[in-house]
């Protein structure tokens, strides 16, 4: 058998192992894929020939007789980083296969090797992009995802998520509610080989724990009451893609075995089935909440953990991130005011930027769309955003409201803005300004008379 089938017209993949049986099953079944085929028996020939010849992949063993195949992928990684290189490992060696993806392998394969599972990850890998796709501001649909901030924090996880992008190996992204999680997964995606194939996101804690078997790996009709036809799961909807697992913490622990065996082994088994079927799915995981304490707790199995944090990217708090904020916050009321012609007060950045979103990105983009809504004159002001900050976040000097008034007085004093709003609107129709509050007339009335507002008042909203 030629050893060298490498035209310019094809791409080229290196094969690397010692045992001339499976050099020759890989070789055979990647010419009939009408790819050009390269070989070594050792690390040395294996780095000589990725220095001295164009490869699109690498495909290593782990055990070499002159080393192991992590020599191959630090080698890549260092001085070819454009190719992609997987690696076989023995059977059921989980430690092996993590260390390698931590290394920056794109993927693995597990001896005896099967040859569908050889060939659908060469097809991802030849299909990773060469650079990263153009991005858009926006950031909205048909759009690439957008990641918005320029602070150290954040260039650090764009720089992790180009990484990651290049490799299938499993993401845990970890960070507050509204810190972006779920938007750092589309973007692995998008930069990813899997772009345009499926993106299947799952609250796993919003599925009841009976019906979980059923929704991550589907039924066979008749399996049990109501199942009246065959259903795929949500692996079987991301054959090809990739699934994401948002709040992972709530899986129980009966699922976590299950999850585990069918990532471990990229197969699953409907309900009611007696067979095994193959999927290629890609696991990225988040959640909230600290995994490792989990663990510690035992309230998440120790072996899952290590298989869904191979790669670990944590989304920073937009408290963190105050240098930001102000751009942020223009470029989302760019987005969400459309052709209005509305901006911040300087006074109202300068509030949002001492504030501690609680509720992170999710929560300024609610902060805004309210603003939008109640501001006048195109401007939006700290009156807008009805924010109030601790005193320890203020500075000094800057004039804005929460800085002003106390508690208790700059409560009164929105809500005193909101009531006589309200009675303008009504033509100063108690009853009706009860109604659009939300409030009941004896309620309003109470307030009226707490507040000092009297009906002489002319309602434009100013201060006592």
């Amino acid at each position: 058998m030629n050893t060298e089938r490498l035209r310019d017209a094809v791409a080229r993949v290196l094969i690397v192992d010692d045992e001339k049986d499976l050099l020759d099953l890989l070789e055979l079944a990647l010419s009939r894929m009408g790819l050009g085929v390269g070989r070594a028996g050792t690390v040395k020939e294996a780095l000589r020939q990725l220095d001295s010849k164009k490869y699109n992949l690498c495909l290593t063993d782990m055990r070499l007789p002159d080393g192991d195949g992590l020599e191959v992928v630090n080698h890549v990684a260092a001085h070819h980083a454009e190719v992609p290189v997987a690696v076989i490992t023995a059977h059921g060696n989980m430690e092996n296969a993590i260390s390698v993806l931590k290394a920056g392998a794109f993927d693995y394969l597990s001896k005896p090797v099967a040859l569908d599972q050889l060939r659908a990850l060469v097809k991802a890998a030849l299909k990773l992009p060469q650079s990263p796709a153009p991005s858009t501001p926006d950031g909205g649909l048909g759009a690439e995802p957008v990641l918005l901030g320029k602070s150290p924090a954040m260039e650090a996880v764009r720089g992790l998520i180009e990484r990651v992008a290049r490799s299938q190996a499993p993401v845990h992204i970890s960070g507050e509610s509204g810190s972006g999680k779920e938007l750092a997964a589309r973007l692995i995606v998008e930069k990813s080989a899997r772009r345009g194939q499926p993106f299947i996101a799952v609250n796993c804690g919003a599925i009841p724990e009976t019906l979980m078997e059923s929704e991550f790996f589907g039924y066979r009709k008749g399996s049990f009451t109501g199942a009246d036809r065959d259903r795929d799961g949500f692996f079987q909807a991301a054959d090809g893609g990739t699934l994401f697992l948002d709040e992972v913490a709530d899986l129980p622990l009966s699922m976590q075995v299950k999850l585990l065996r069918a990532i471990q082994e990229k197969k699953v088994r409907k309900v009611g089935d007696t067979q095994e079927e193959p999927v290629d799915v890609r696991i990225i995981s988040a959640t909230h909440r600290s995994l490792a304490e989990l663990v510690q707790q035992g309230k998440f199995r120790q072996d899952l953990y290590y298989r869904l944090n191979v790669i670990a990217l944590h989304m920073p708090a937009l408290r963190e991130l105050r240098d930001d904020i102000a751009d942020i916050a223009r470029q989302l009321l760019a987005r969400l005011r459309g052709d209005v012609a509305i901006e911040f007060a300087p006074e109202a950045l300068e509030l949002l930027r001492q504030y501690d979103f609680p509720g992170n990105v999710r929560e300024l983009e609610n902060l805004i769309e309210r603003a939008l809504a109640l501001c006048n004159g195109g401007k939006i002001t700290p009156d807008d955003l009805n924010l109030t900050v601790p005193d320890d976040n203020k500075t000094a000097g800057t004039g804005t409201a929460a800085s002003k008034y106390s508690l208790p007085d700059y409560l009164d004093r929105v809500e005193r803005r909101a009531i006589l709003r309200a009675l303008q609107q009504t033509g100063f129709n108690r009853t009706a300004a009860a109604r659009l509050l939300g409030v009941t007339f004896r309620t309003l009335r109470y307030r009226m008379e707490r507040l000092g507002i009297t009906e002489k008042e002319d309602g434009q909203g100013g201060e006592a």
